[in-house]
């Protein structure tokens, strides 16, 4: 059940946001023009109790003649929290003329005290320690048109983990988590996608199908050798009244001995597991599935209902399903860009056991 003290608190955001917004969503939407917008952000989630700071969107073409590219953006934010978390990032996907280059990018700084409970999916909320870390952080993923909606790409992932402050003697020494001193990882991976998704921000029908991996090694600067293997499969189907059900199947697989704490499969967070807090299971391997039916209400105004399950484990053959793990939940879409789709997501998520629920707020959609 919804907690009336969070829904007040995130429409007491939501005001916040629109009323810096009112004139500009006012302003009529025309094609193929570039759009700005920026605007504060005061927010609460079960990670960062209240945050504040500022976000901002841009959504242009590289090419204002080329009517069938989809929406290149860029995404940044700055944030800082209650809990004396800092985070500074800008993402973005760019699409060249005719969508022969796409080119993903993400850029973060961090500061973050954080929470782990340990590896596996039996680990108990009362195992629960404080630790921090500084990390900069750099992917960037450039994938070539192959023709008839195929993509082959190159990865480069760059993380150096700095200043980690955990407790001596607790979790993360008795378990021999690696990665629990400062290190580097460095990869160069490749890539394989089936996209046919109709919008880049908020499909509603099509397929995406993407496969990738990514070795780490020493002889790349890295700290610690290491491949980590994706399967990414989405589908969206149309239905009554613009009512679309999107579905998502993820495996993320590392392999090597040395699989540090940051890459470690993580479940949990505002796009994998609403409800759970981000990183609540860790392991070596992760497999979710994710369910949303979205639909719309009045002018720029969505809803959303979604459940999901999925576990970790040492290996794929350690997720039973009987060690499974699900959420659900429902959520507000408000559009702040109607040509484009753009949407401020509002989700409150709802997992397992008491403590494991939460408010989420992001621009675009989970999946």
């Amino acid at each position: 059940m919804f907690s009336g003290k969070i829904l007040l608190k995130s429409l007491i955001v939501l005001l916040i946001l629109l009323s810096f917004k009112t004139s500009l969503l006012a302003q009529k939407d025309t094609a193929r023009s570039k759009h700005i917008l920026f605007f504060p952000v005061v927010s609460k989630s079960i990670e960062t109790s209240w945050s504040f700071g500022f976000a901002g969107t841009s959504t242009f073409y590289i090419s204002k003649l080329d009517t069938i590219t989809r929406t290149s953006n860029l995404q940044s934010v700055v944030l800082y929290s209650l809990k004396k978390q800092f985070i500074a990032a800008v993402n973005g996907t760019i699409y060249t003329h005719n969508e022969e280059y796409i080119l993903h990018e993400q850029l973060s700084y961090s500061s973050f005290p954080d929470k782990f409970w340990g590896l596996g999916s039996h680990s108990p909320d009362s195992a629960m320690e404080d630790y921090t870390f500084k990390q900069y952080y750099v992917y960037l993923h450039l994938m070539r048109n192959l023709g008839n909606n195929l993509f082959a790409g190159l990865l480069f992932e760059f993380q150096n983990l700095m200043e980690v402050d955990y407790v001596k003697g607790g979790i993360f020494d008795q378990q021999n988590i690696v990665g629990r001193d400062p290190y580097k990882v460095s990869g160069l991976g490749l890539s394989f996608t089936y996209d046919t998704r109709n919008d880049a921000f908020a499909p509603g029908r099509g397929y995406f199908a993407q496969t990738f991996f990514n070795h780490f090694d020493k002889s790349f600067g890295s700290t610690y050798n290491y491949t980590n293997l994706v399967v990414d499969l989405r589908t969206y189907f149309r239905f009554y009244k613009k009512q679309v059900l999107a579905l998502q199947a993820y495996s993320y697989t590392n392999l090597g001995t040395e699989v540090p704490l940051r890459s470690l499969a993580s479940l949990g967070g505002s796009n994998m597991m609403r409800g759970y807090y981000a990183g609540r299971f860790k392991d070596v391997q992760q497999l979710v599935f994710q369910s949303e039916y979205r639909m719309p209400l009045y002018k720029r105004i969505g809803a959303v209902v979604f459940y999901n399950f999925g576990g970790v484990g040492k290996t794929l053959n350690d997720i039973s399903f009987s060690d499974l793990k699900y959420s659900y939940g429902a959520g507000l879409r408000i559009k702040l860009n109607k040509t484009e789709r753009l949407n401020l997501r509002l989700d409150y998520g709802i997992g397992q056991g008491a403590n494991n629920k939460g408010f989420y707020l992001q621009l675009g959609e989970a999946f």
